[in-house]
């Protein structure tokens, strides 16, 4: 099995290949000053990108583990979680937290199909 590991930072890579998945790592806002809604929307847009770095794409997300700060605004990210991704919903968790650290209210893991 080959592993291909893409998109280094001081601390790991953003995302791995391996036996036709992609895992990415941890995704928090660029900006963290905004709502969660926004910050869903920022997080979802940066995921896509990494995917798209790793050959693959929002619609063949597999699997999502998220993380909140606050899960009285869940809603709101649900809201902008159903509007991205429409029909194809991937399986997830949502696991409340205490801090995220840099005041992220949100933290997104996935895995994807490469193909």
């Amino acid at each position: 099995m080959t592993i291909t590991r893409n998109i280094r930072t001081p601390i790991m890579h953003r995302a791995v290949e391996a036996n036709g998945f992609v895992f990415l790592g941890g995704t928090i806002a660029d900006d963290t000053s905004v709502s969660m809604g926004e910050q869903t929307r920022n997080v979802l847009g940066k995921i896509s990108t990494y995917l798209n770095e790793a050959g693959s794409d929002l619609g063949k997300i597999v699997s999502a583990s998220i993380f909140v700060t606050d899960l009285s605004k869940k809603k709101e990210m649900d809201a902008v979680w159903t509007e991205i991704f429409g029909h194809d919903l991937p399986a997830r968790a949502t696991v409340g937290v205490a801090d995220l650290g840099g005041g992220a209210l949100i933290e997104v893991v996935v895995t994807a199909l490469k193909t």
